[in-house]
């Protein structure tokens, strides 16, 4: 009996001590400790970053940069810098490699997103890409992200 005891207890406290250390670790909600920029001093539709061009582009990111520019755009802005009240910038720390790798950009373009960064409400899924299209994209903006100091 006293075994059985001894063993209750001391999982007892490994548990507790575990729910402990979970409560009071940061936050495990990707992203959400990463606060946007302030836009309400910029004009609806305007760009929310300046955003540098790279001087040179690899074919896959030219590649990237037509697709981007006939279907993103519209949304997301010239270079990528967002559209206030539209839609956010890609140059921004928010979207860096190790926060949204390329799956997560994959996954947005085929399932839309629900809106967790910004309030300009949820991104629609995007029809008619296809992996590899997607692919030059996030090629594209990996480009215009590192010539902007996000890496």
């Amino acid at each position: 009996m006293p075994t059985k005891l001894i063993t209750f207890a001391v999982a007892l406290i490994a548990g507790v001590g575990a729910l402990l250390w979970w409560a009071s670790a940061p936050s495990r909600t990707a992203g959400h400790s990463m606060t946007p920029p302030d836009t309400s001093e910029i004009a609806a539709g305007d760009a929310i970053v300046a955003v540098s061009v790279p001087a040179e582009l690899t074919e896959k990111e030219k590649m990237g940069e037509r697709a981007f520019n006939a279907i993103c755009a519209d949304c997301h802005g010239t270079n990528a810098a967002g559209q206030n009240g539209v839609a956010p910038p890609l140059v921004h720390k928010i979207y860096e490699p190790g926060h949204h790798g390329e799956e997560a950009f994959q996954r947005a373009v085929a399932n839309g997103v629900q809106s967790h960064h910004w309030t300009f409400g949820n991104m629609p899924a995007i029809e008619g890409l296809t992996g590899s299209d997607v692919g030059t994209i996030v090629a594209y903006v990996r480009a215009l992200q590192r010539e902007n100091g996000i890496q």
